[in-house]
């Protein structure tokens, strides 16, 4: 059964990484590359038995994934959260992962004032650890991924 390690950056991010972490349920591993946070940040990732870290400057994603050794990356931001579908949708892949994939995607919902907004995109943020192809601290999207079922929520309020 392939192994899922969720990453994290943080930068004093104590009002909404609660919420995000209580969502990871389907993943195997946390990994925090926190950034030099000041508040309870670290606290409550280490109530979810996370592994921090801290930022190295110019450091690649690759660099962090080298400590996990995981089979599966999922990157979030700490204002994002696994929606209940996304999460069993994680979990049946986990027990029934099927033939070669190169990554998978995922459709976003982004909580603004005036409600939800669905983004008719889907964007790369499973991937196998060898991943080369970065947009920052995110997967950059790649054309040959398979999307899974259930969004990605974003919060936009803590």
């Amino acid at each position: 059964m392939p192994s899922i390690t969720a990453v994290l950056h943080t930068h004093n991010d104590a009002g909404r990484l609660g919420r995000c972490l209580e969502t990871l349920y389907p993943c195997d591993h946390i990994l925090v590359v926190d950034h030099g946070s000041r508040d309870r940040t670290l606290d409550i990732a280490r109530d979810y038995a996370a592994y921090i870290v801290n930022s190295v400057p110019e450091a690649s994603p690759c660099h962090y994934l080298r400590i996990t050794s995981p089979s599966w990356v999922l990157c979030l931001n700490p204002t994002e959260s696994l929606s209940e579908s996304l999460a069993a949708s994680l979990y049946e892949w986990k027990l029934a992962p099927g033939g070669p994939i190169s990554a998978f995607s995922v459709f976003l919902r982004e909580e603004t004032p005036d409600g939800w907004v669905e983004f008719s995109t889907a964007h790369t943020r499973l991937v196998p650890p060898g991943w080369s192809t970065w947009n920052d601290r995110l997967p950059a999207d790649a054309a040959n991924t398979v999307s899974l079922d259930g969004p990605l929520l974003r919060f936009a309020f803590p």
